[in-house]
């Protein structure tokens, strides 16, 4: 089996996995559309996560799990992202993922694309508006700024500069005694990824 990762995954698949490899997923792109009431943010002040939405291209990561291990990293995967009493804000596909440091190879991958029917969906949302409320947002996993700048210094360790998402950390305000740096910018080995909507 095999997983694909755009987000915090990255960074915390919280799994076992007998492979890493960079891939890439056509038809899909990584943004900032889905309000947080519970992991980064709260109902009253929410914040933003991540979705798979639809149109473009997405780079990440894809892990390959055991076949001994897919069920229980199935049911692990689906309590963090679509977890008992809460509203469904991903629906889980199995999408083919273009392996980058494989030859090339194809394989059918699990991912977690956002629910565009669900309420917490943002369909439009300006750059500027998406960093005011990551600045703000504070849940149950911590800083919706920290997993912001989280994403980006994982995805340029892959070589993966993410305009949309490097658009909106560079839009947020300082925060207190913290170190907002992103590194200046891309290196330029990182590979420029421009959404499509």
């Amino acid at each position: 089996m095999w997983v694909f990762a755009y987000g915090s995954l990255i960074w915390r698949p919280g799994f076992a996995h007998a492979g890493r490899h960079r891939a890439l997923l056509r038809g899909y792109h990584r943004r900032f559309c889905l309000w947080s009431h519970r992991y980064r943010g709260t109902p009253e002040r929410p914040g933003l996560v991540l979705g798979l939405d639809r149109g473009g291209a997405c780079h990440g990561v894809a892990f390959r799990v055991a076949g001994a291990a897919a069920a229980e990293v199935l049911r692990y995967l689906d309590d963090r992202e679509l977890p008992d009493g809460a509203e469904q804000v991903y629906h889980r596909r199995l999408l083919p993922v273009r392996l980058l440091d494989g030859g090339g190879t194809v394989v059918p991958a699990v991912a977690y694309v956002a629910n565009r029917a669900c309420r917490l969906y943002a369909p439009t949302l300006a750059a500027e508006r998406a960093a005011a409320v990551i600045a703000e947002g504070v849940g149950q996993m911590g800083a919706n700024r920290e997993y912001l700048l989280n994403t980006l210094t994982h995805l340029a360790e892959l070589g993966v500069r993410d305009a949309g998402l490097a658009r909106i950390a560079a839009l947020l305000p300082p925060a207190d005694g913290a170190n907002l740096s992103t590194g200046g910018g891309a290196a330029p080995e990182c590979e420029e990824i421009r959404h499509v909507p």
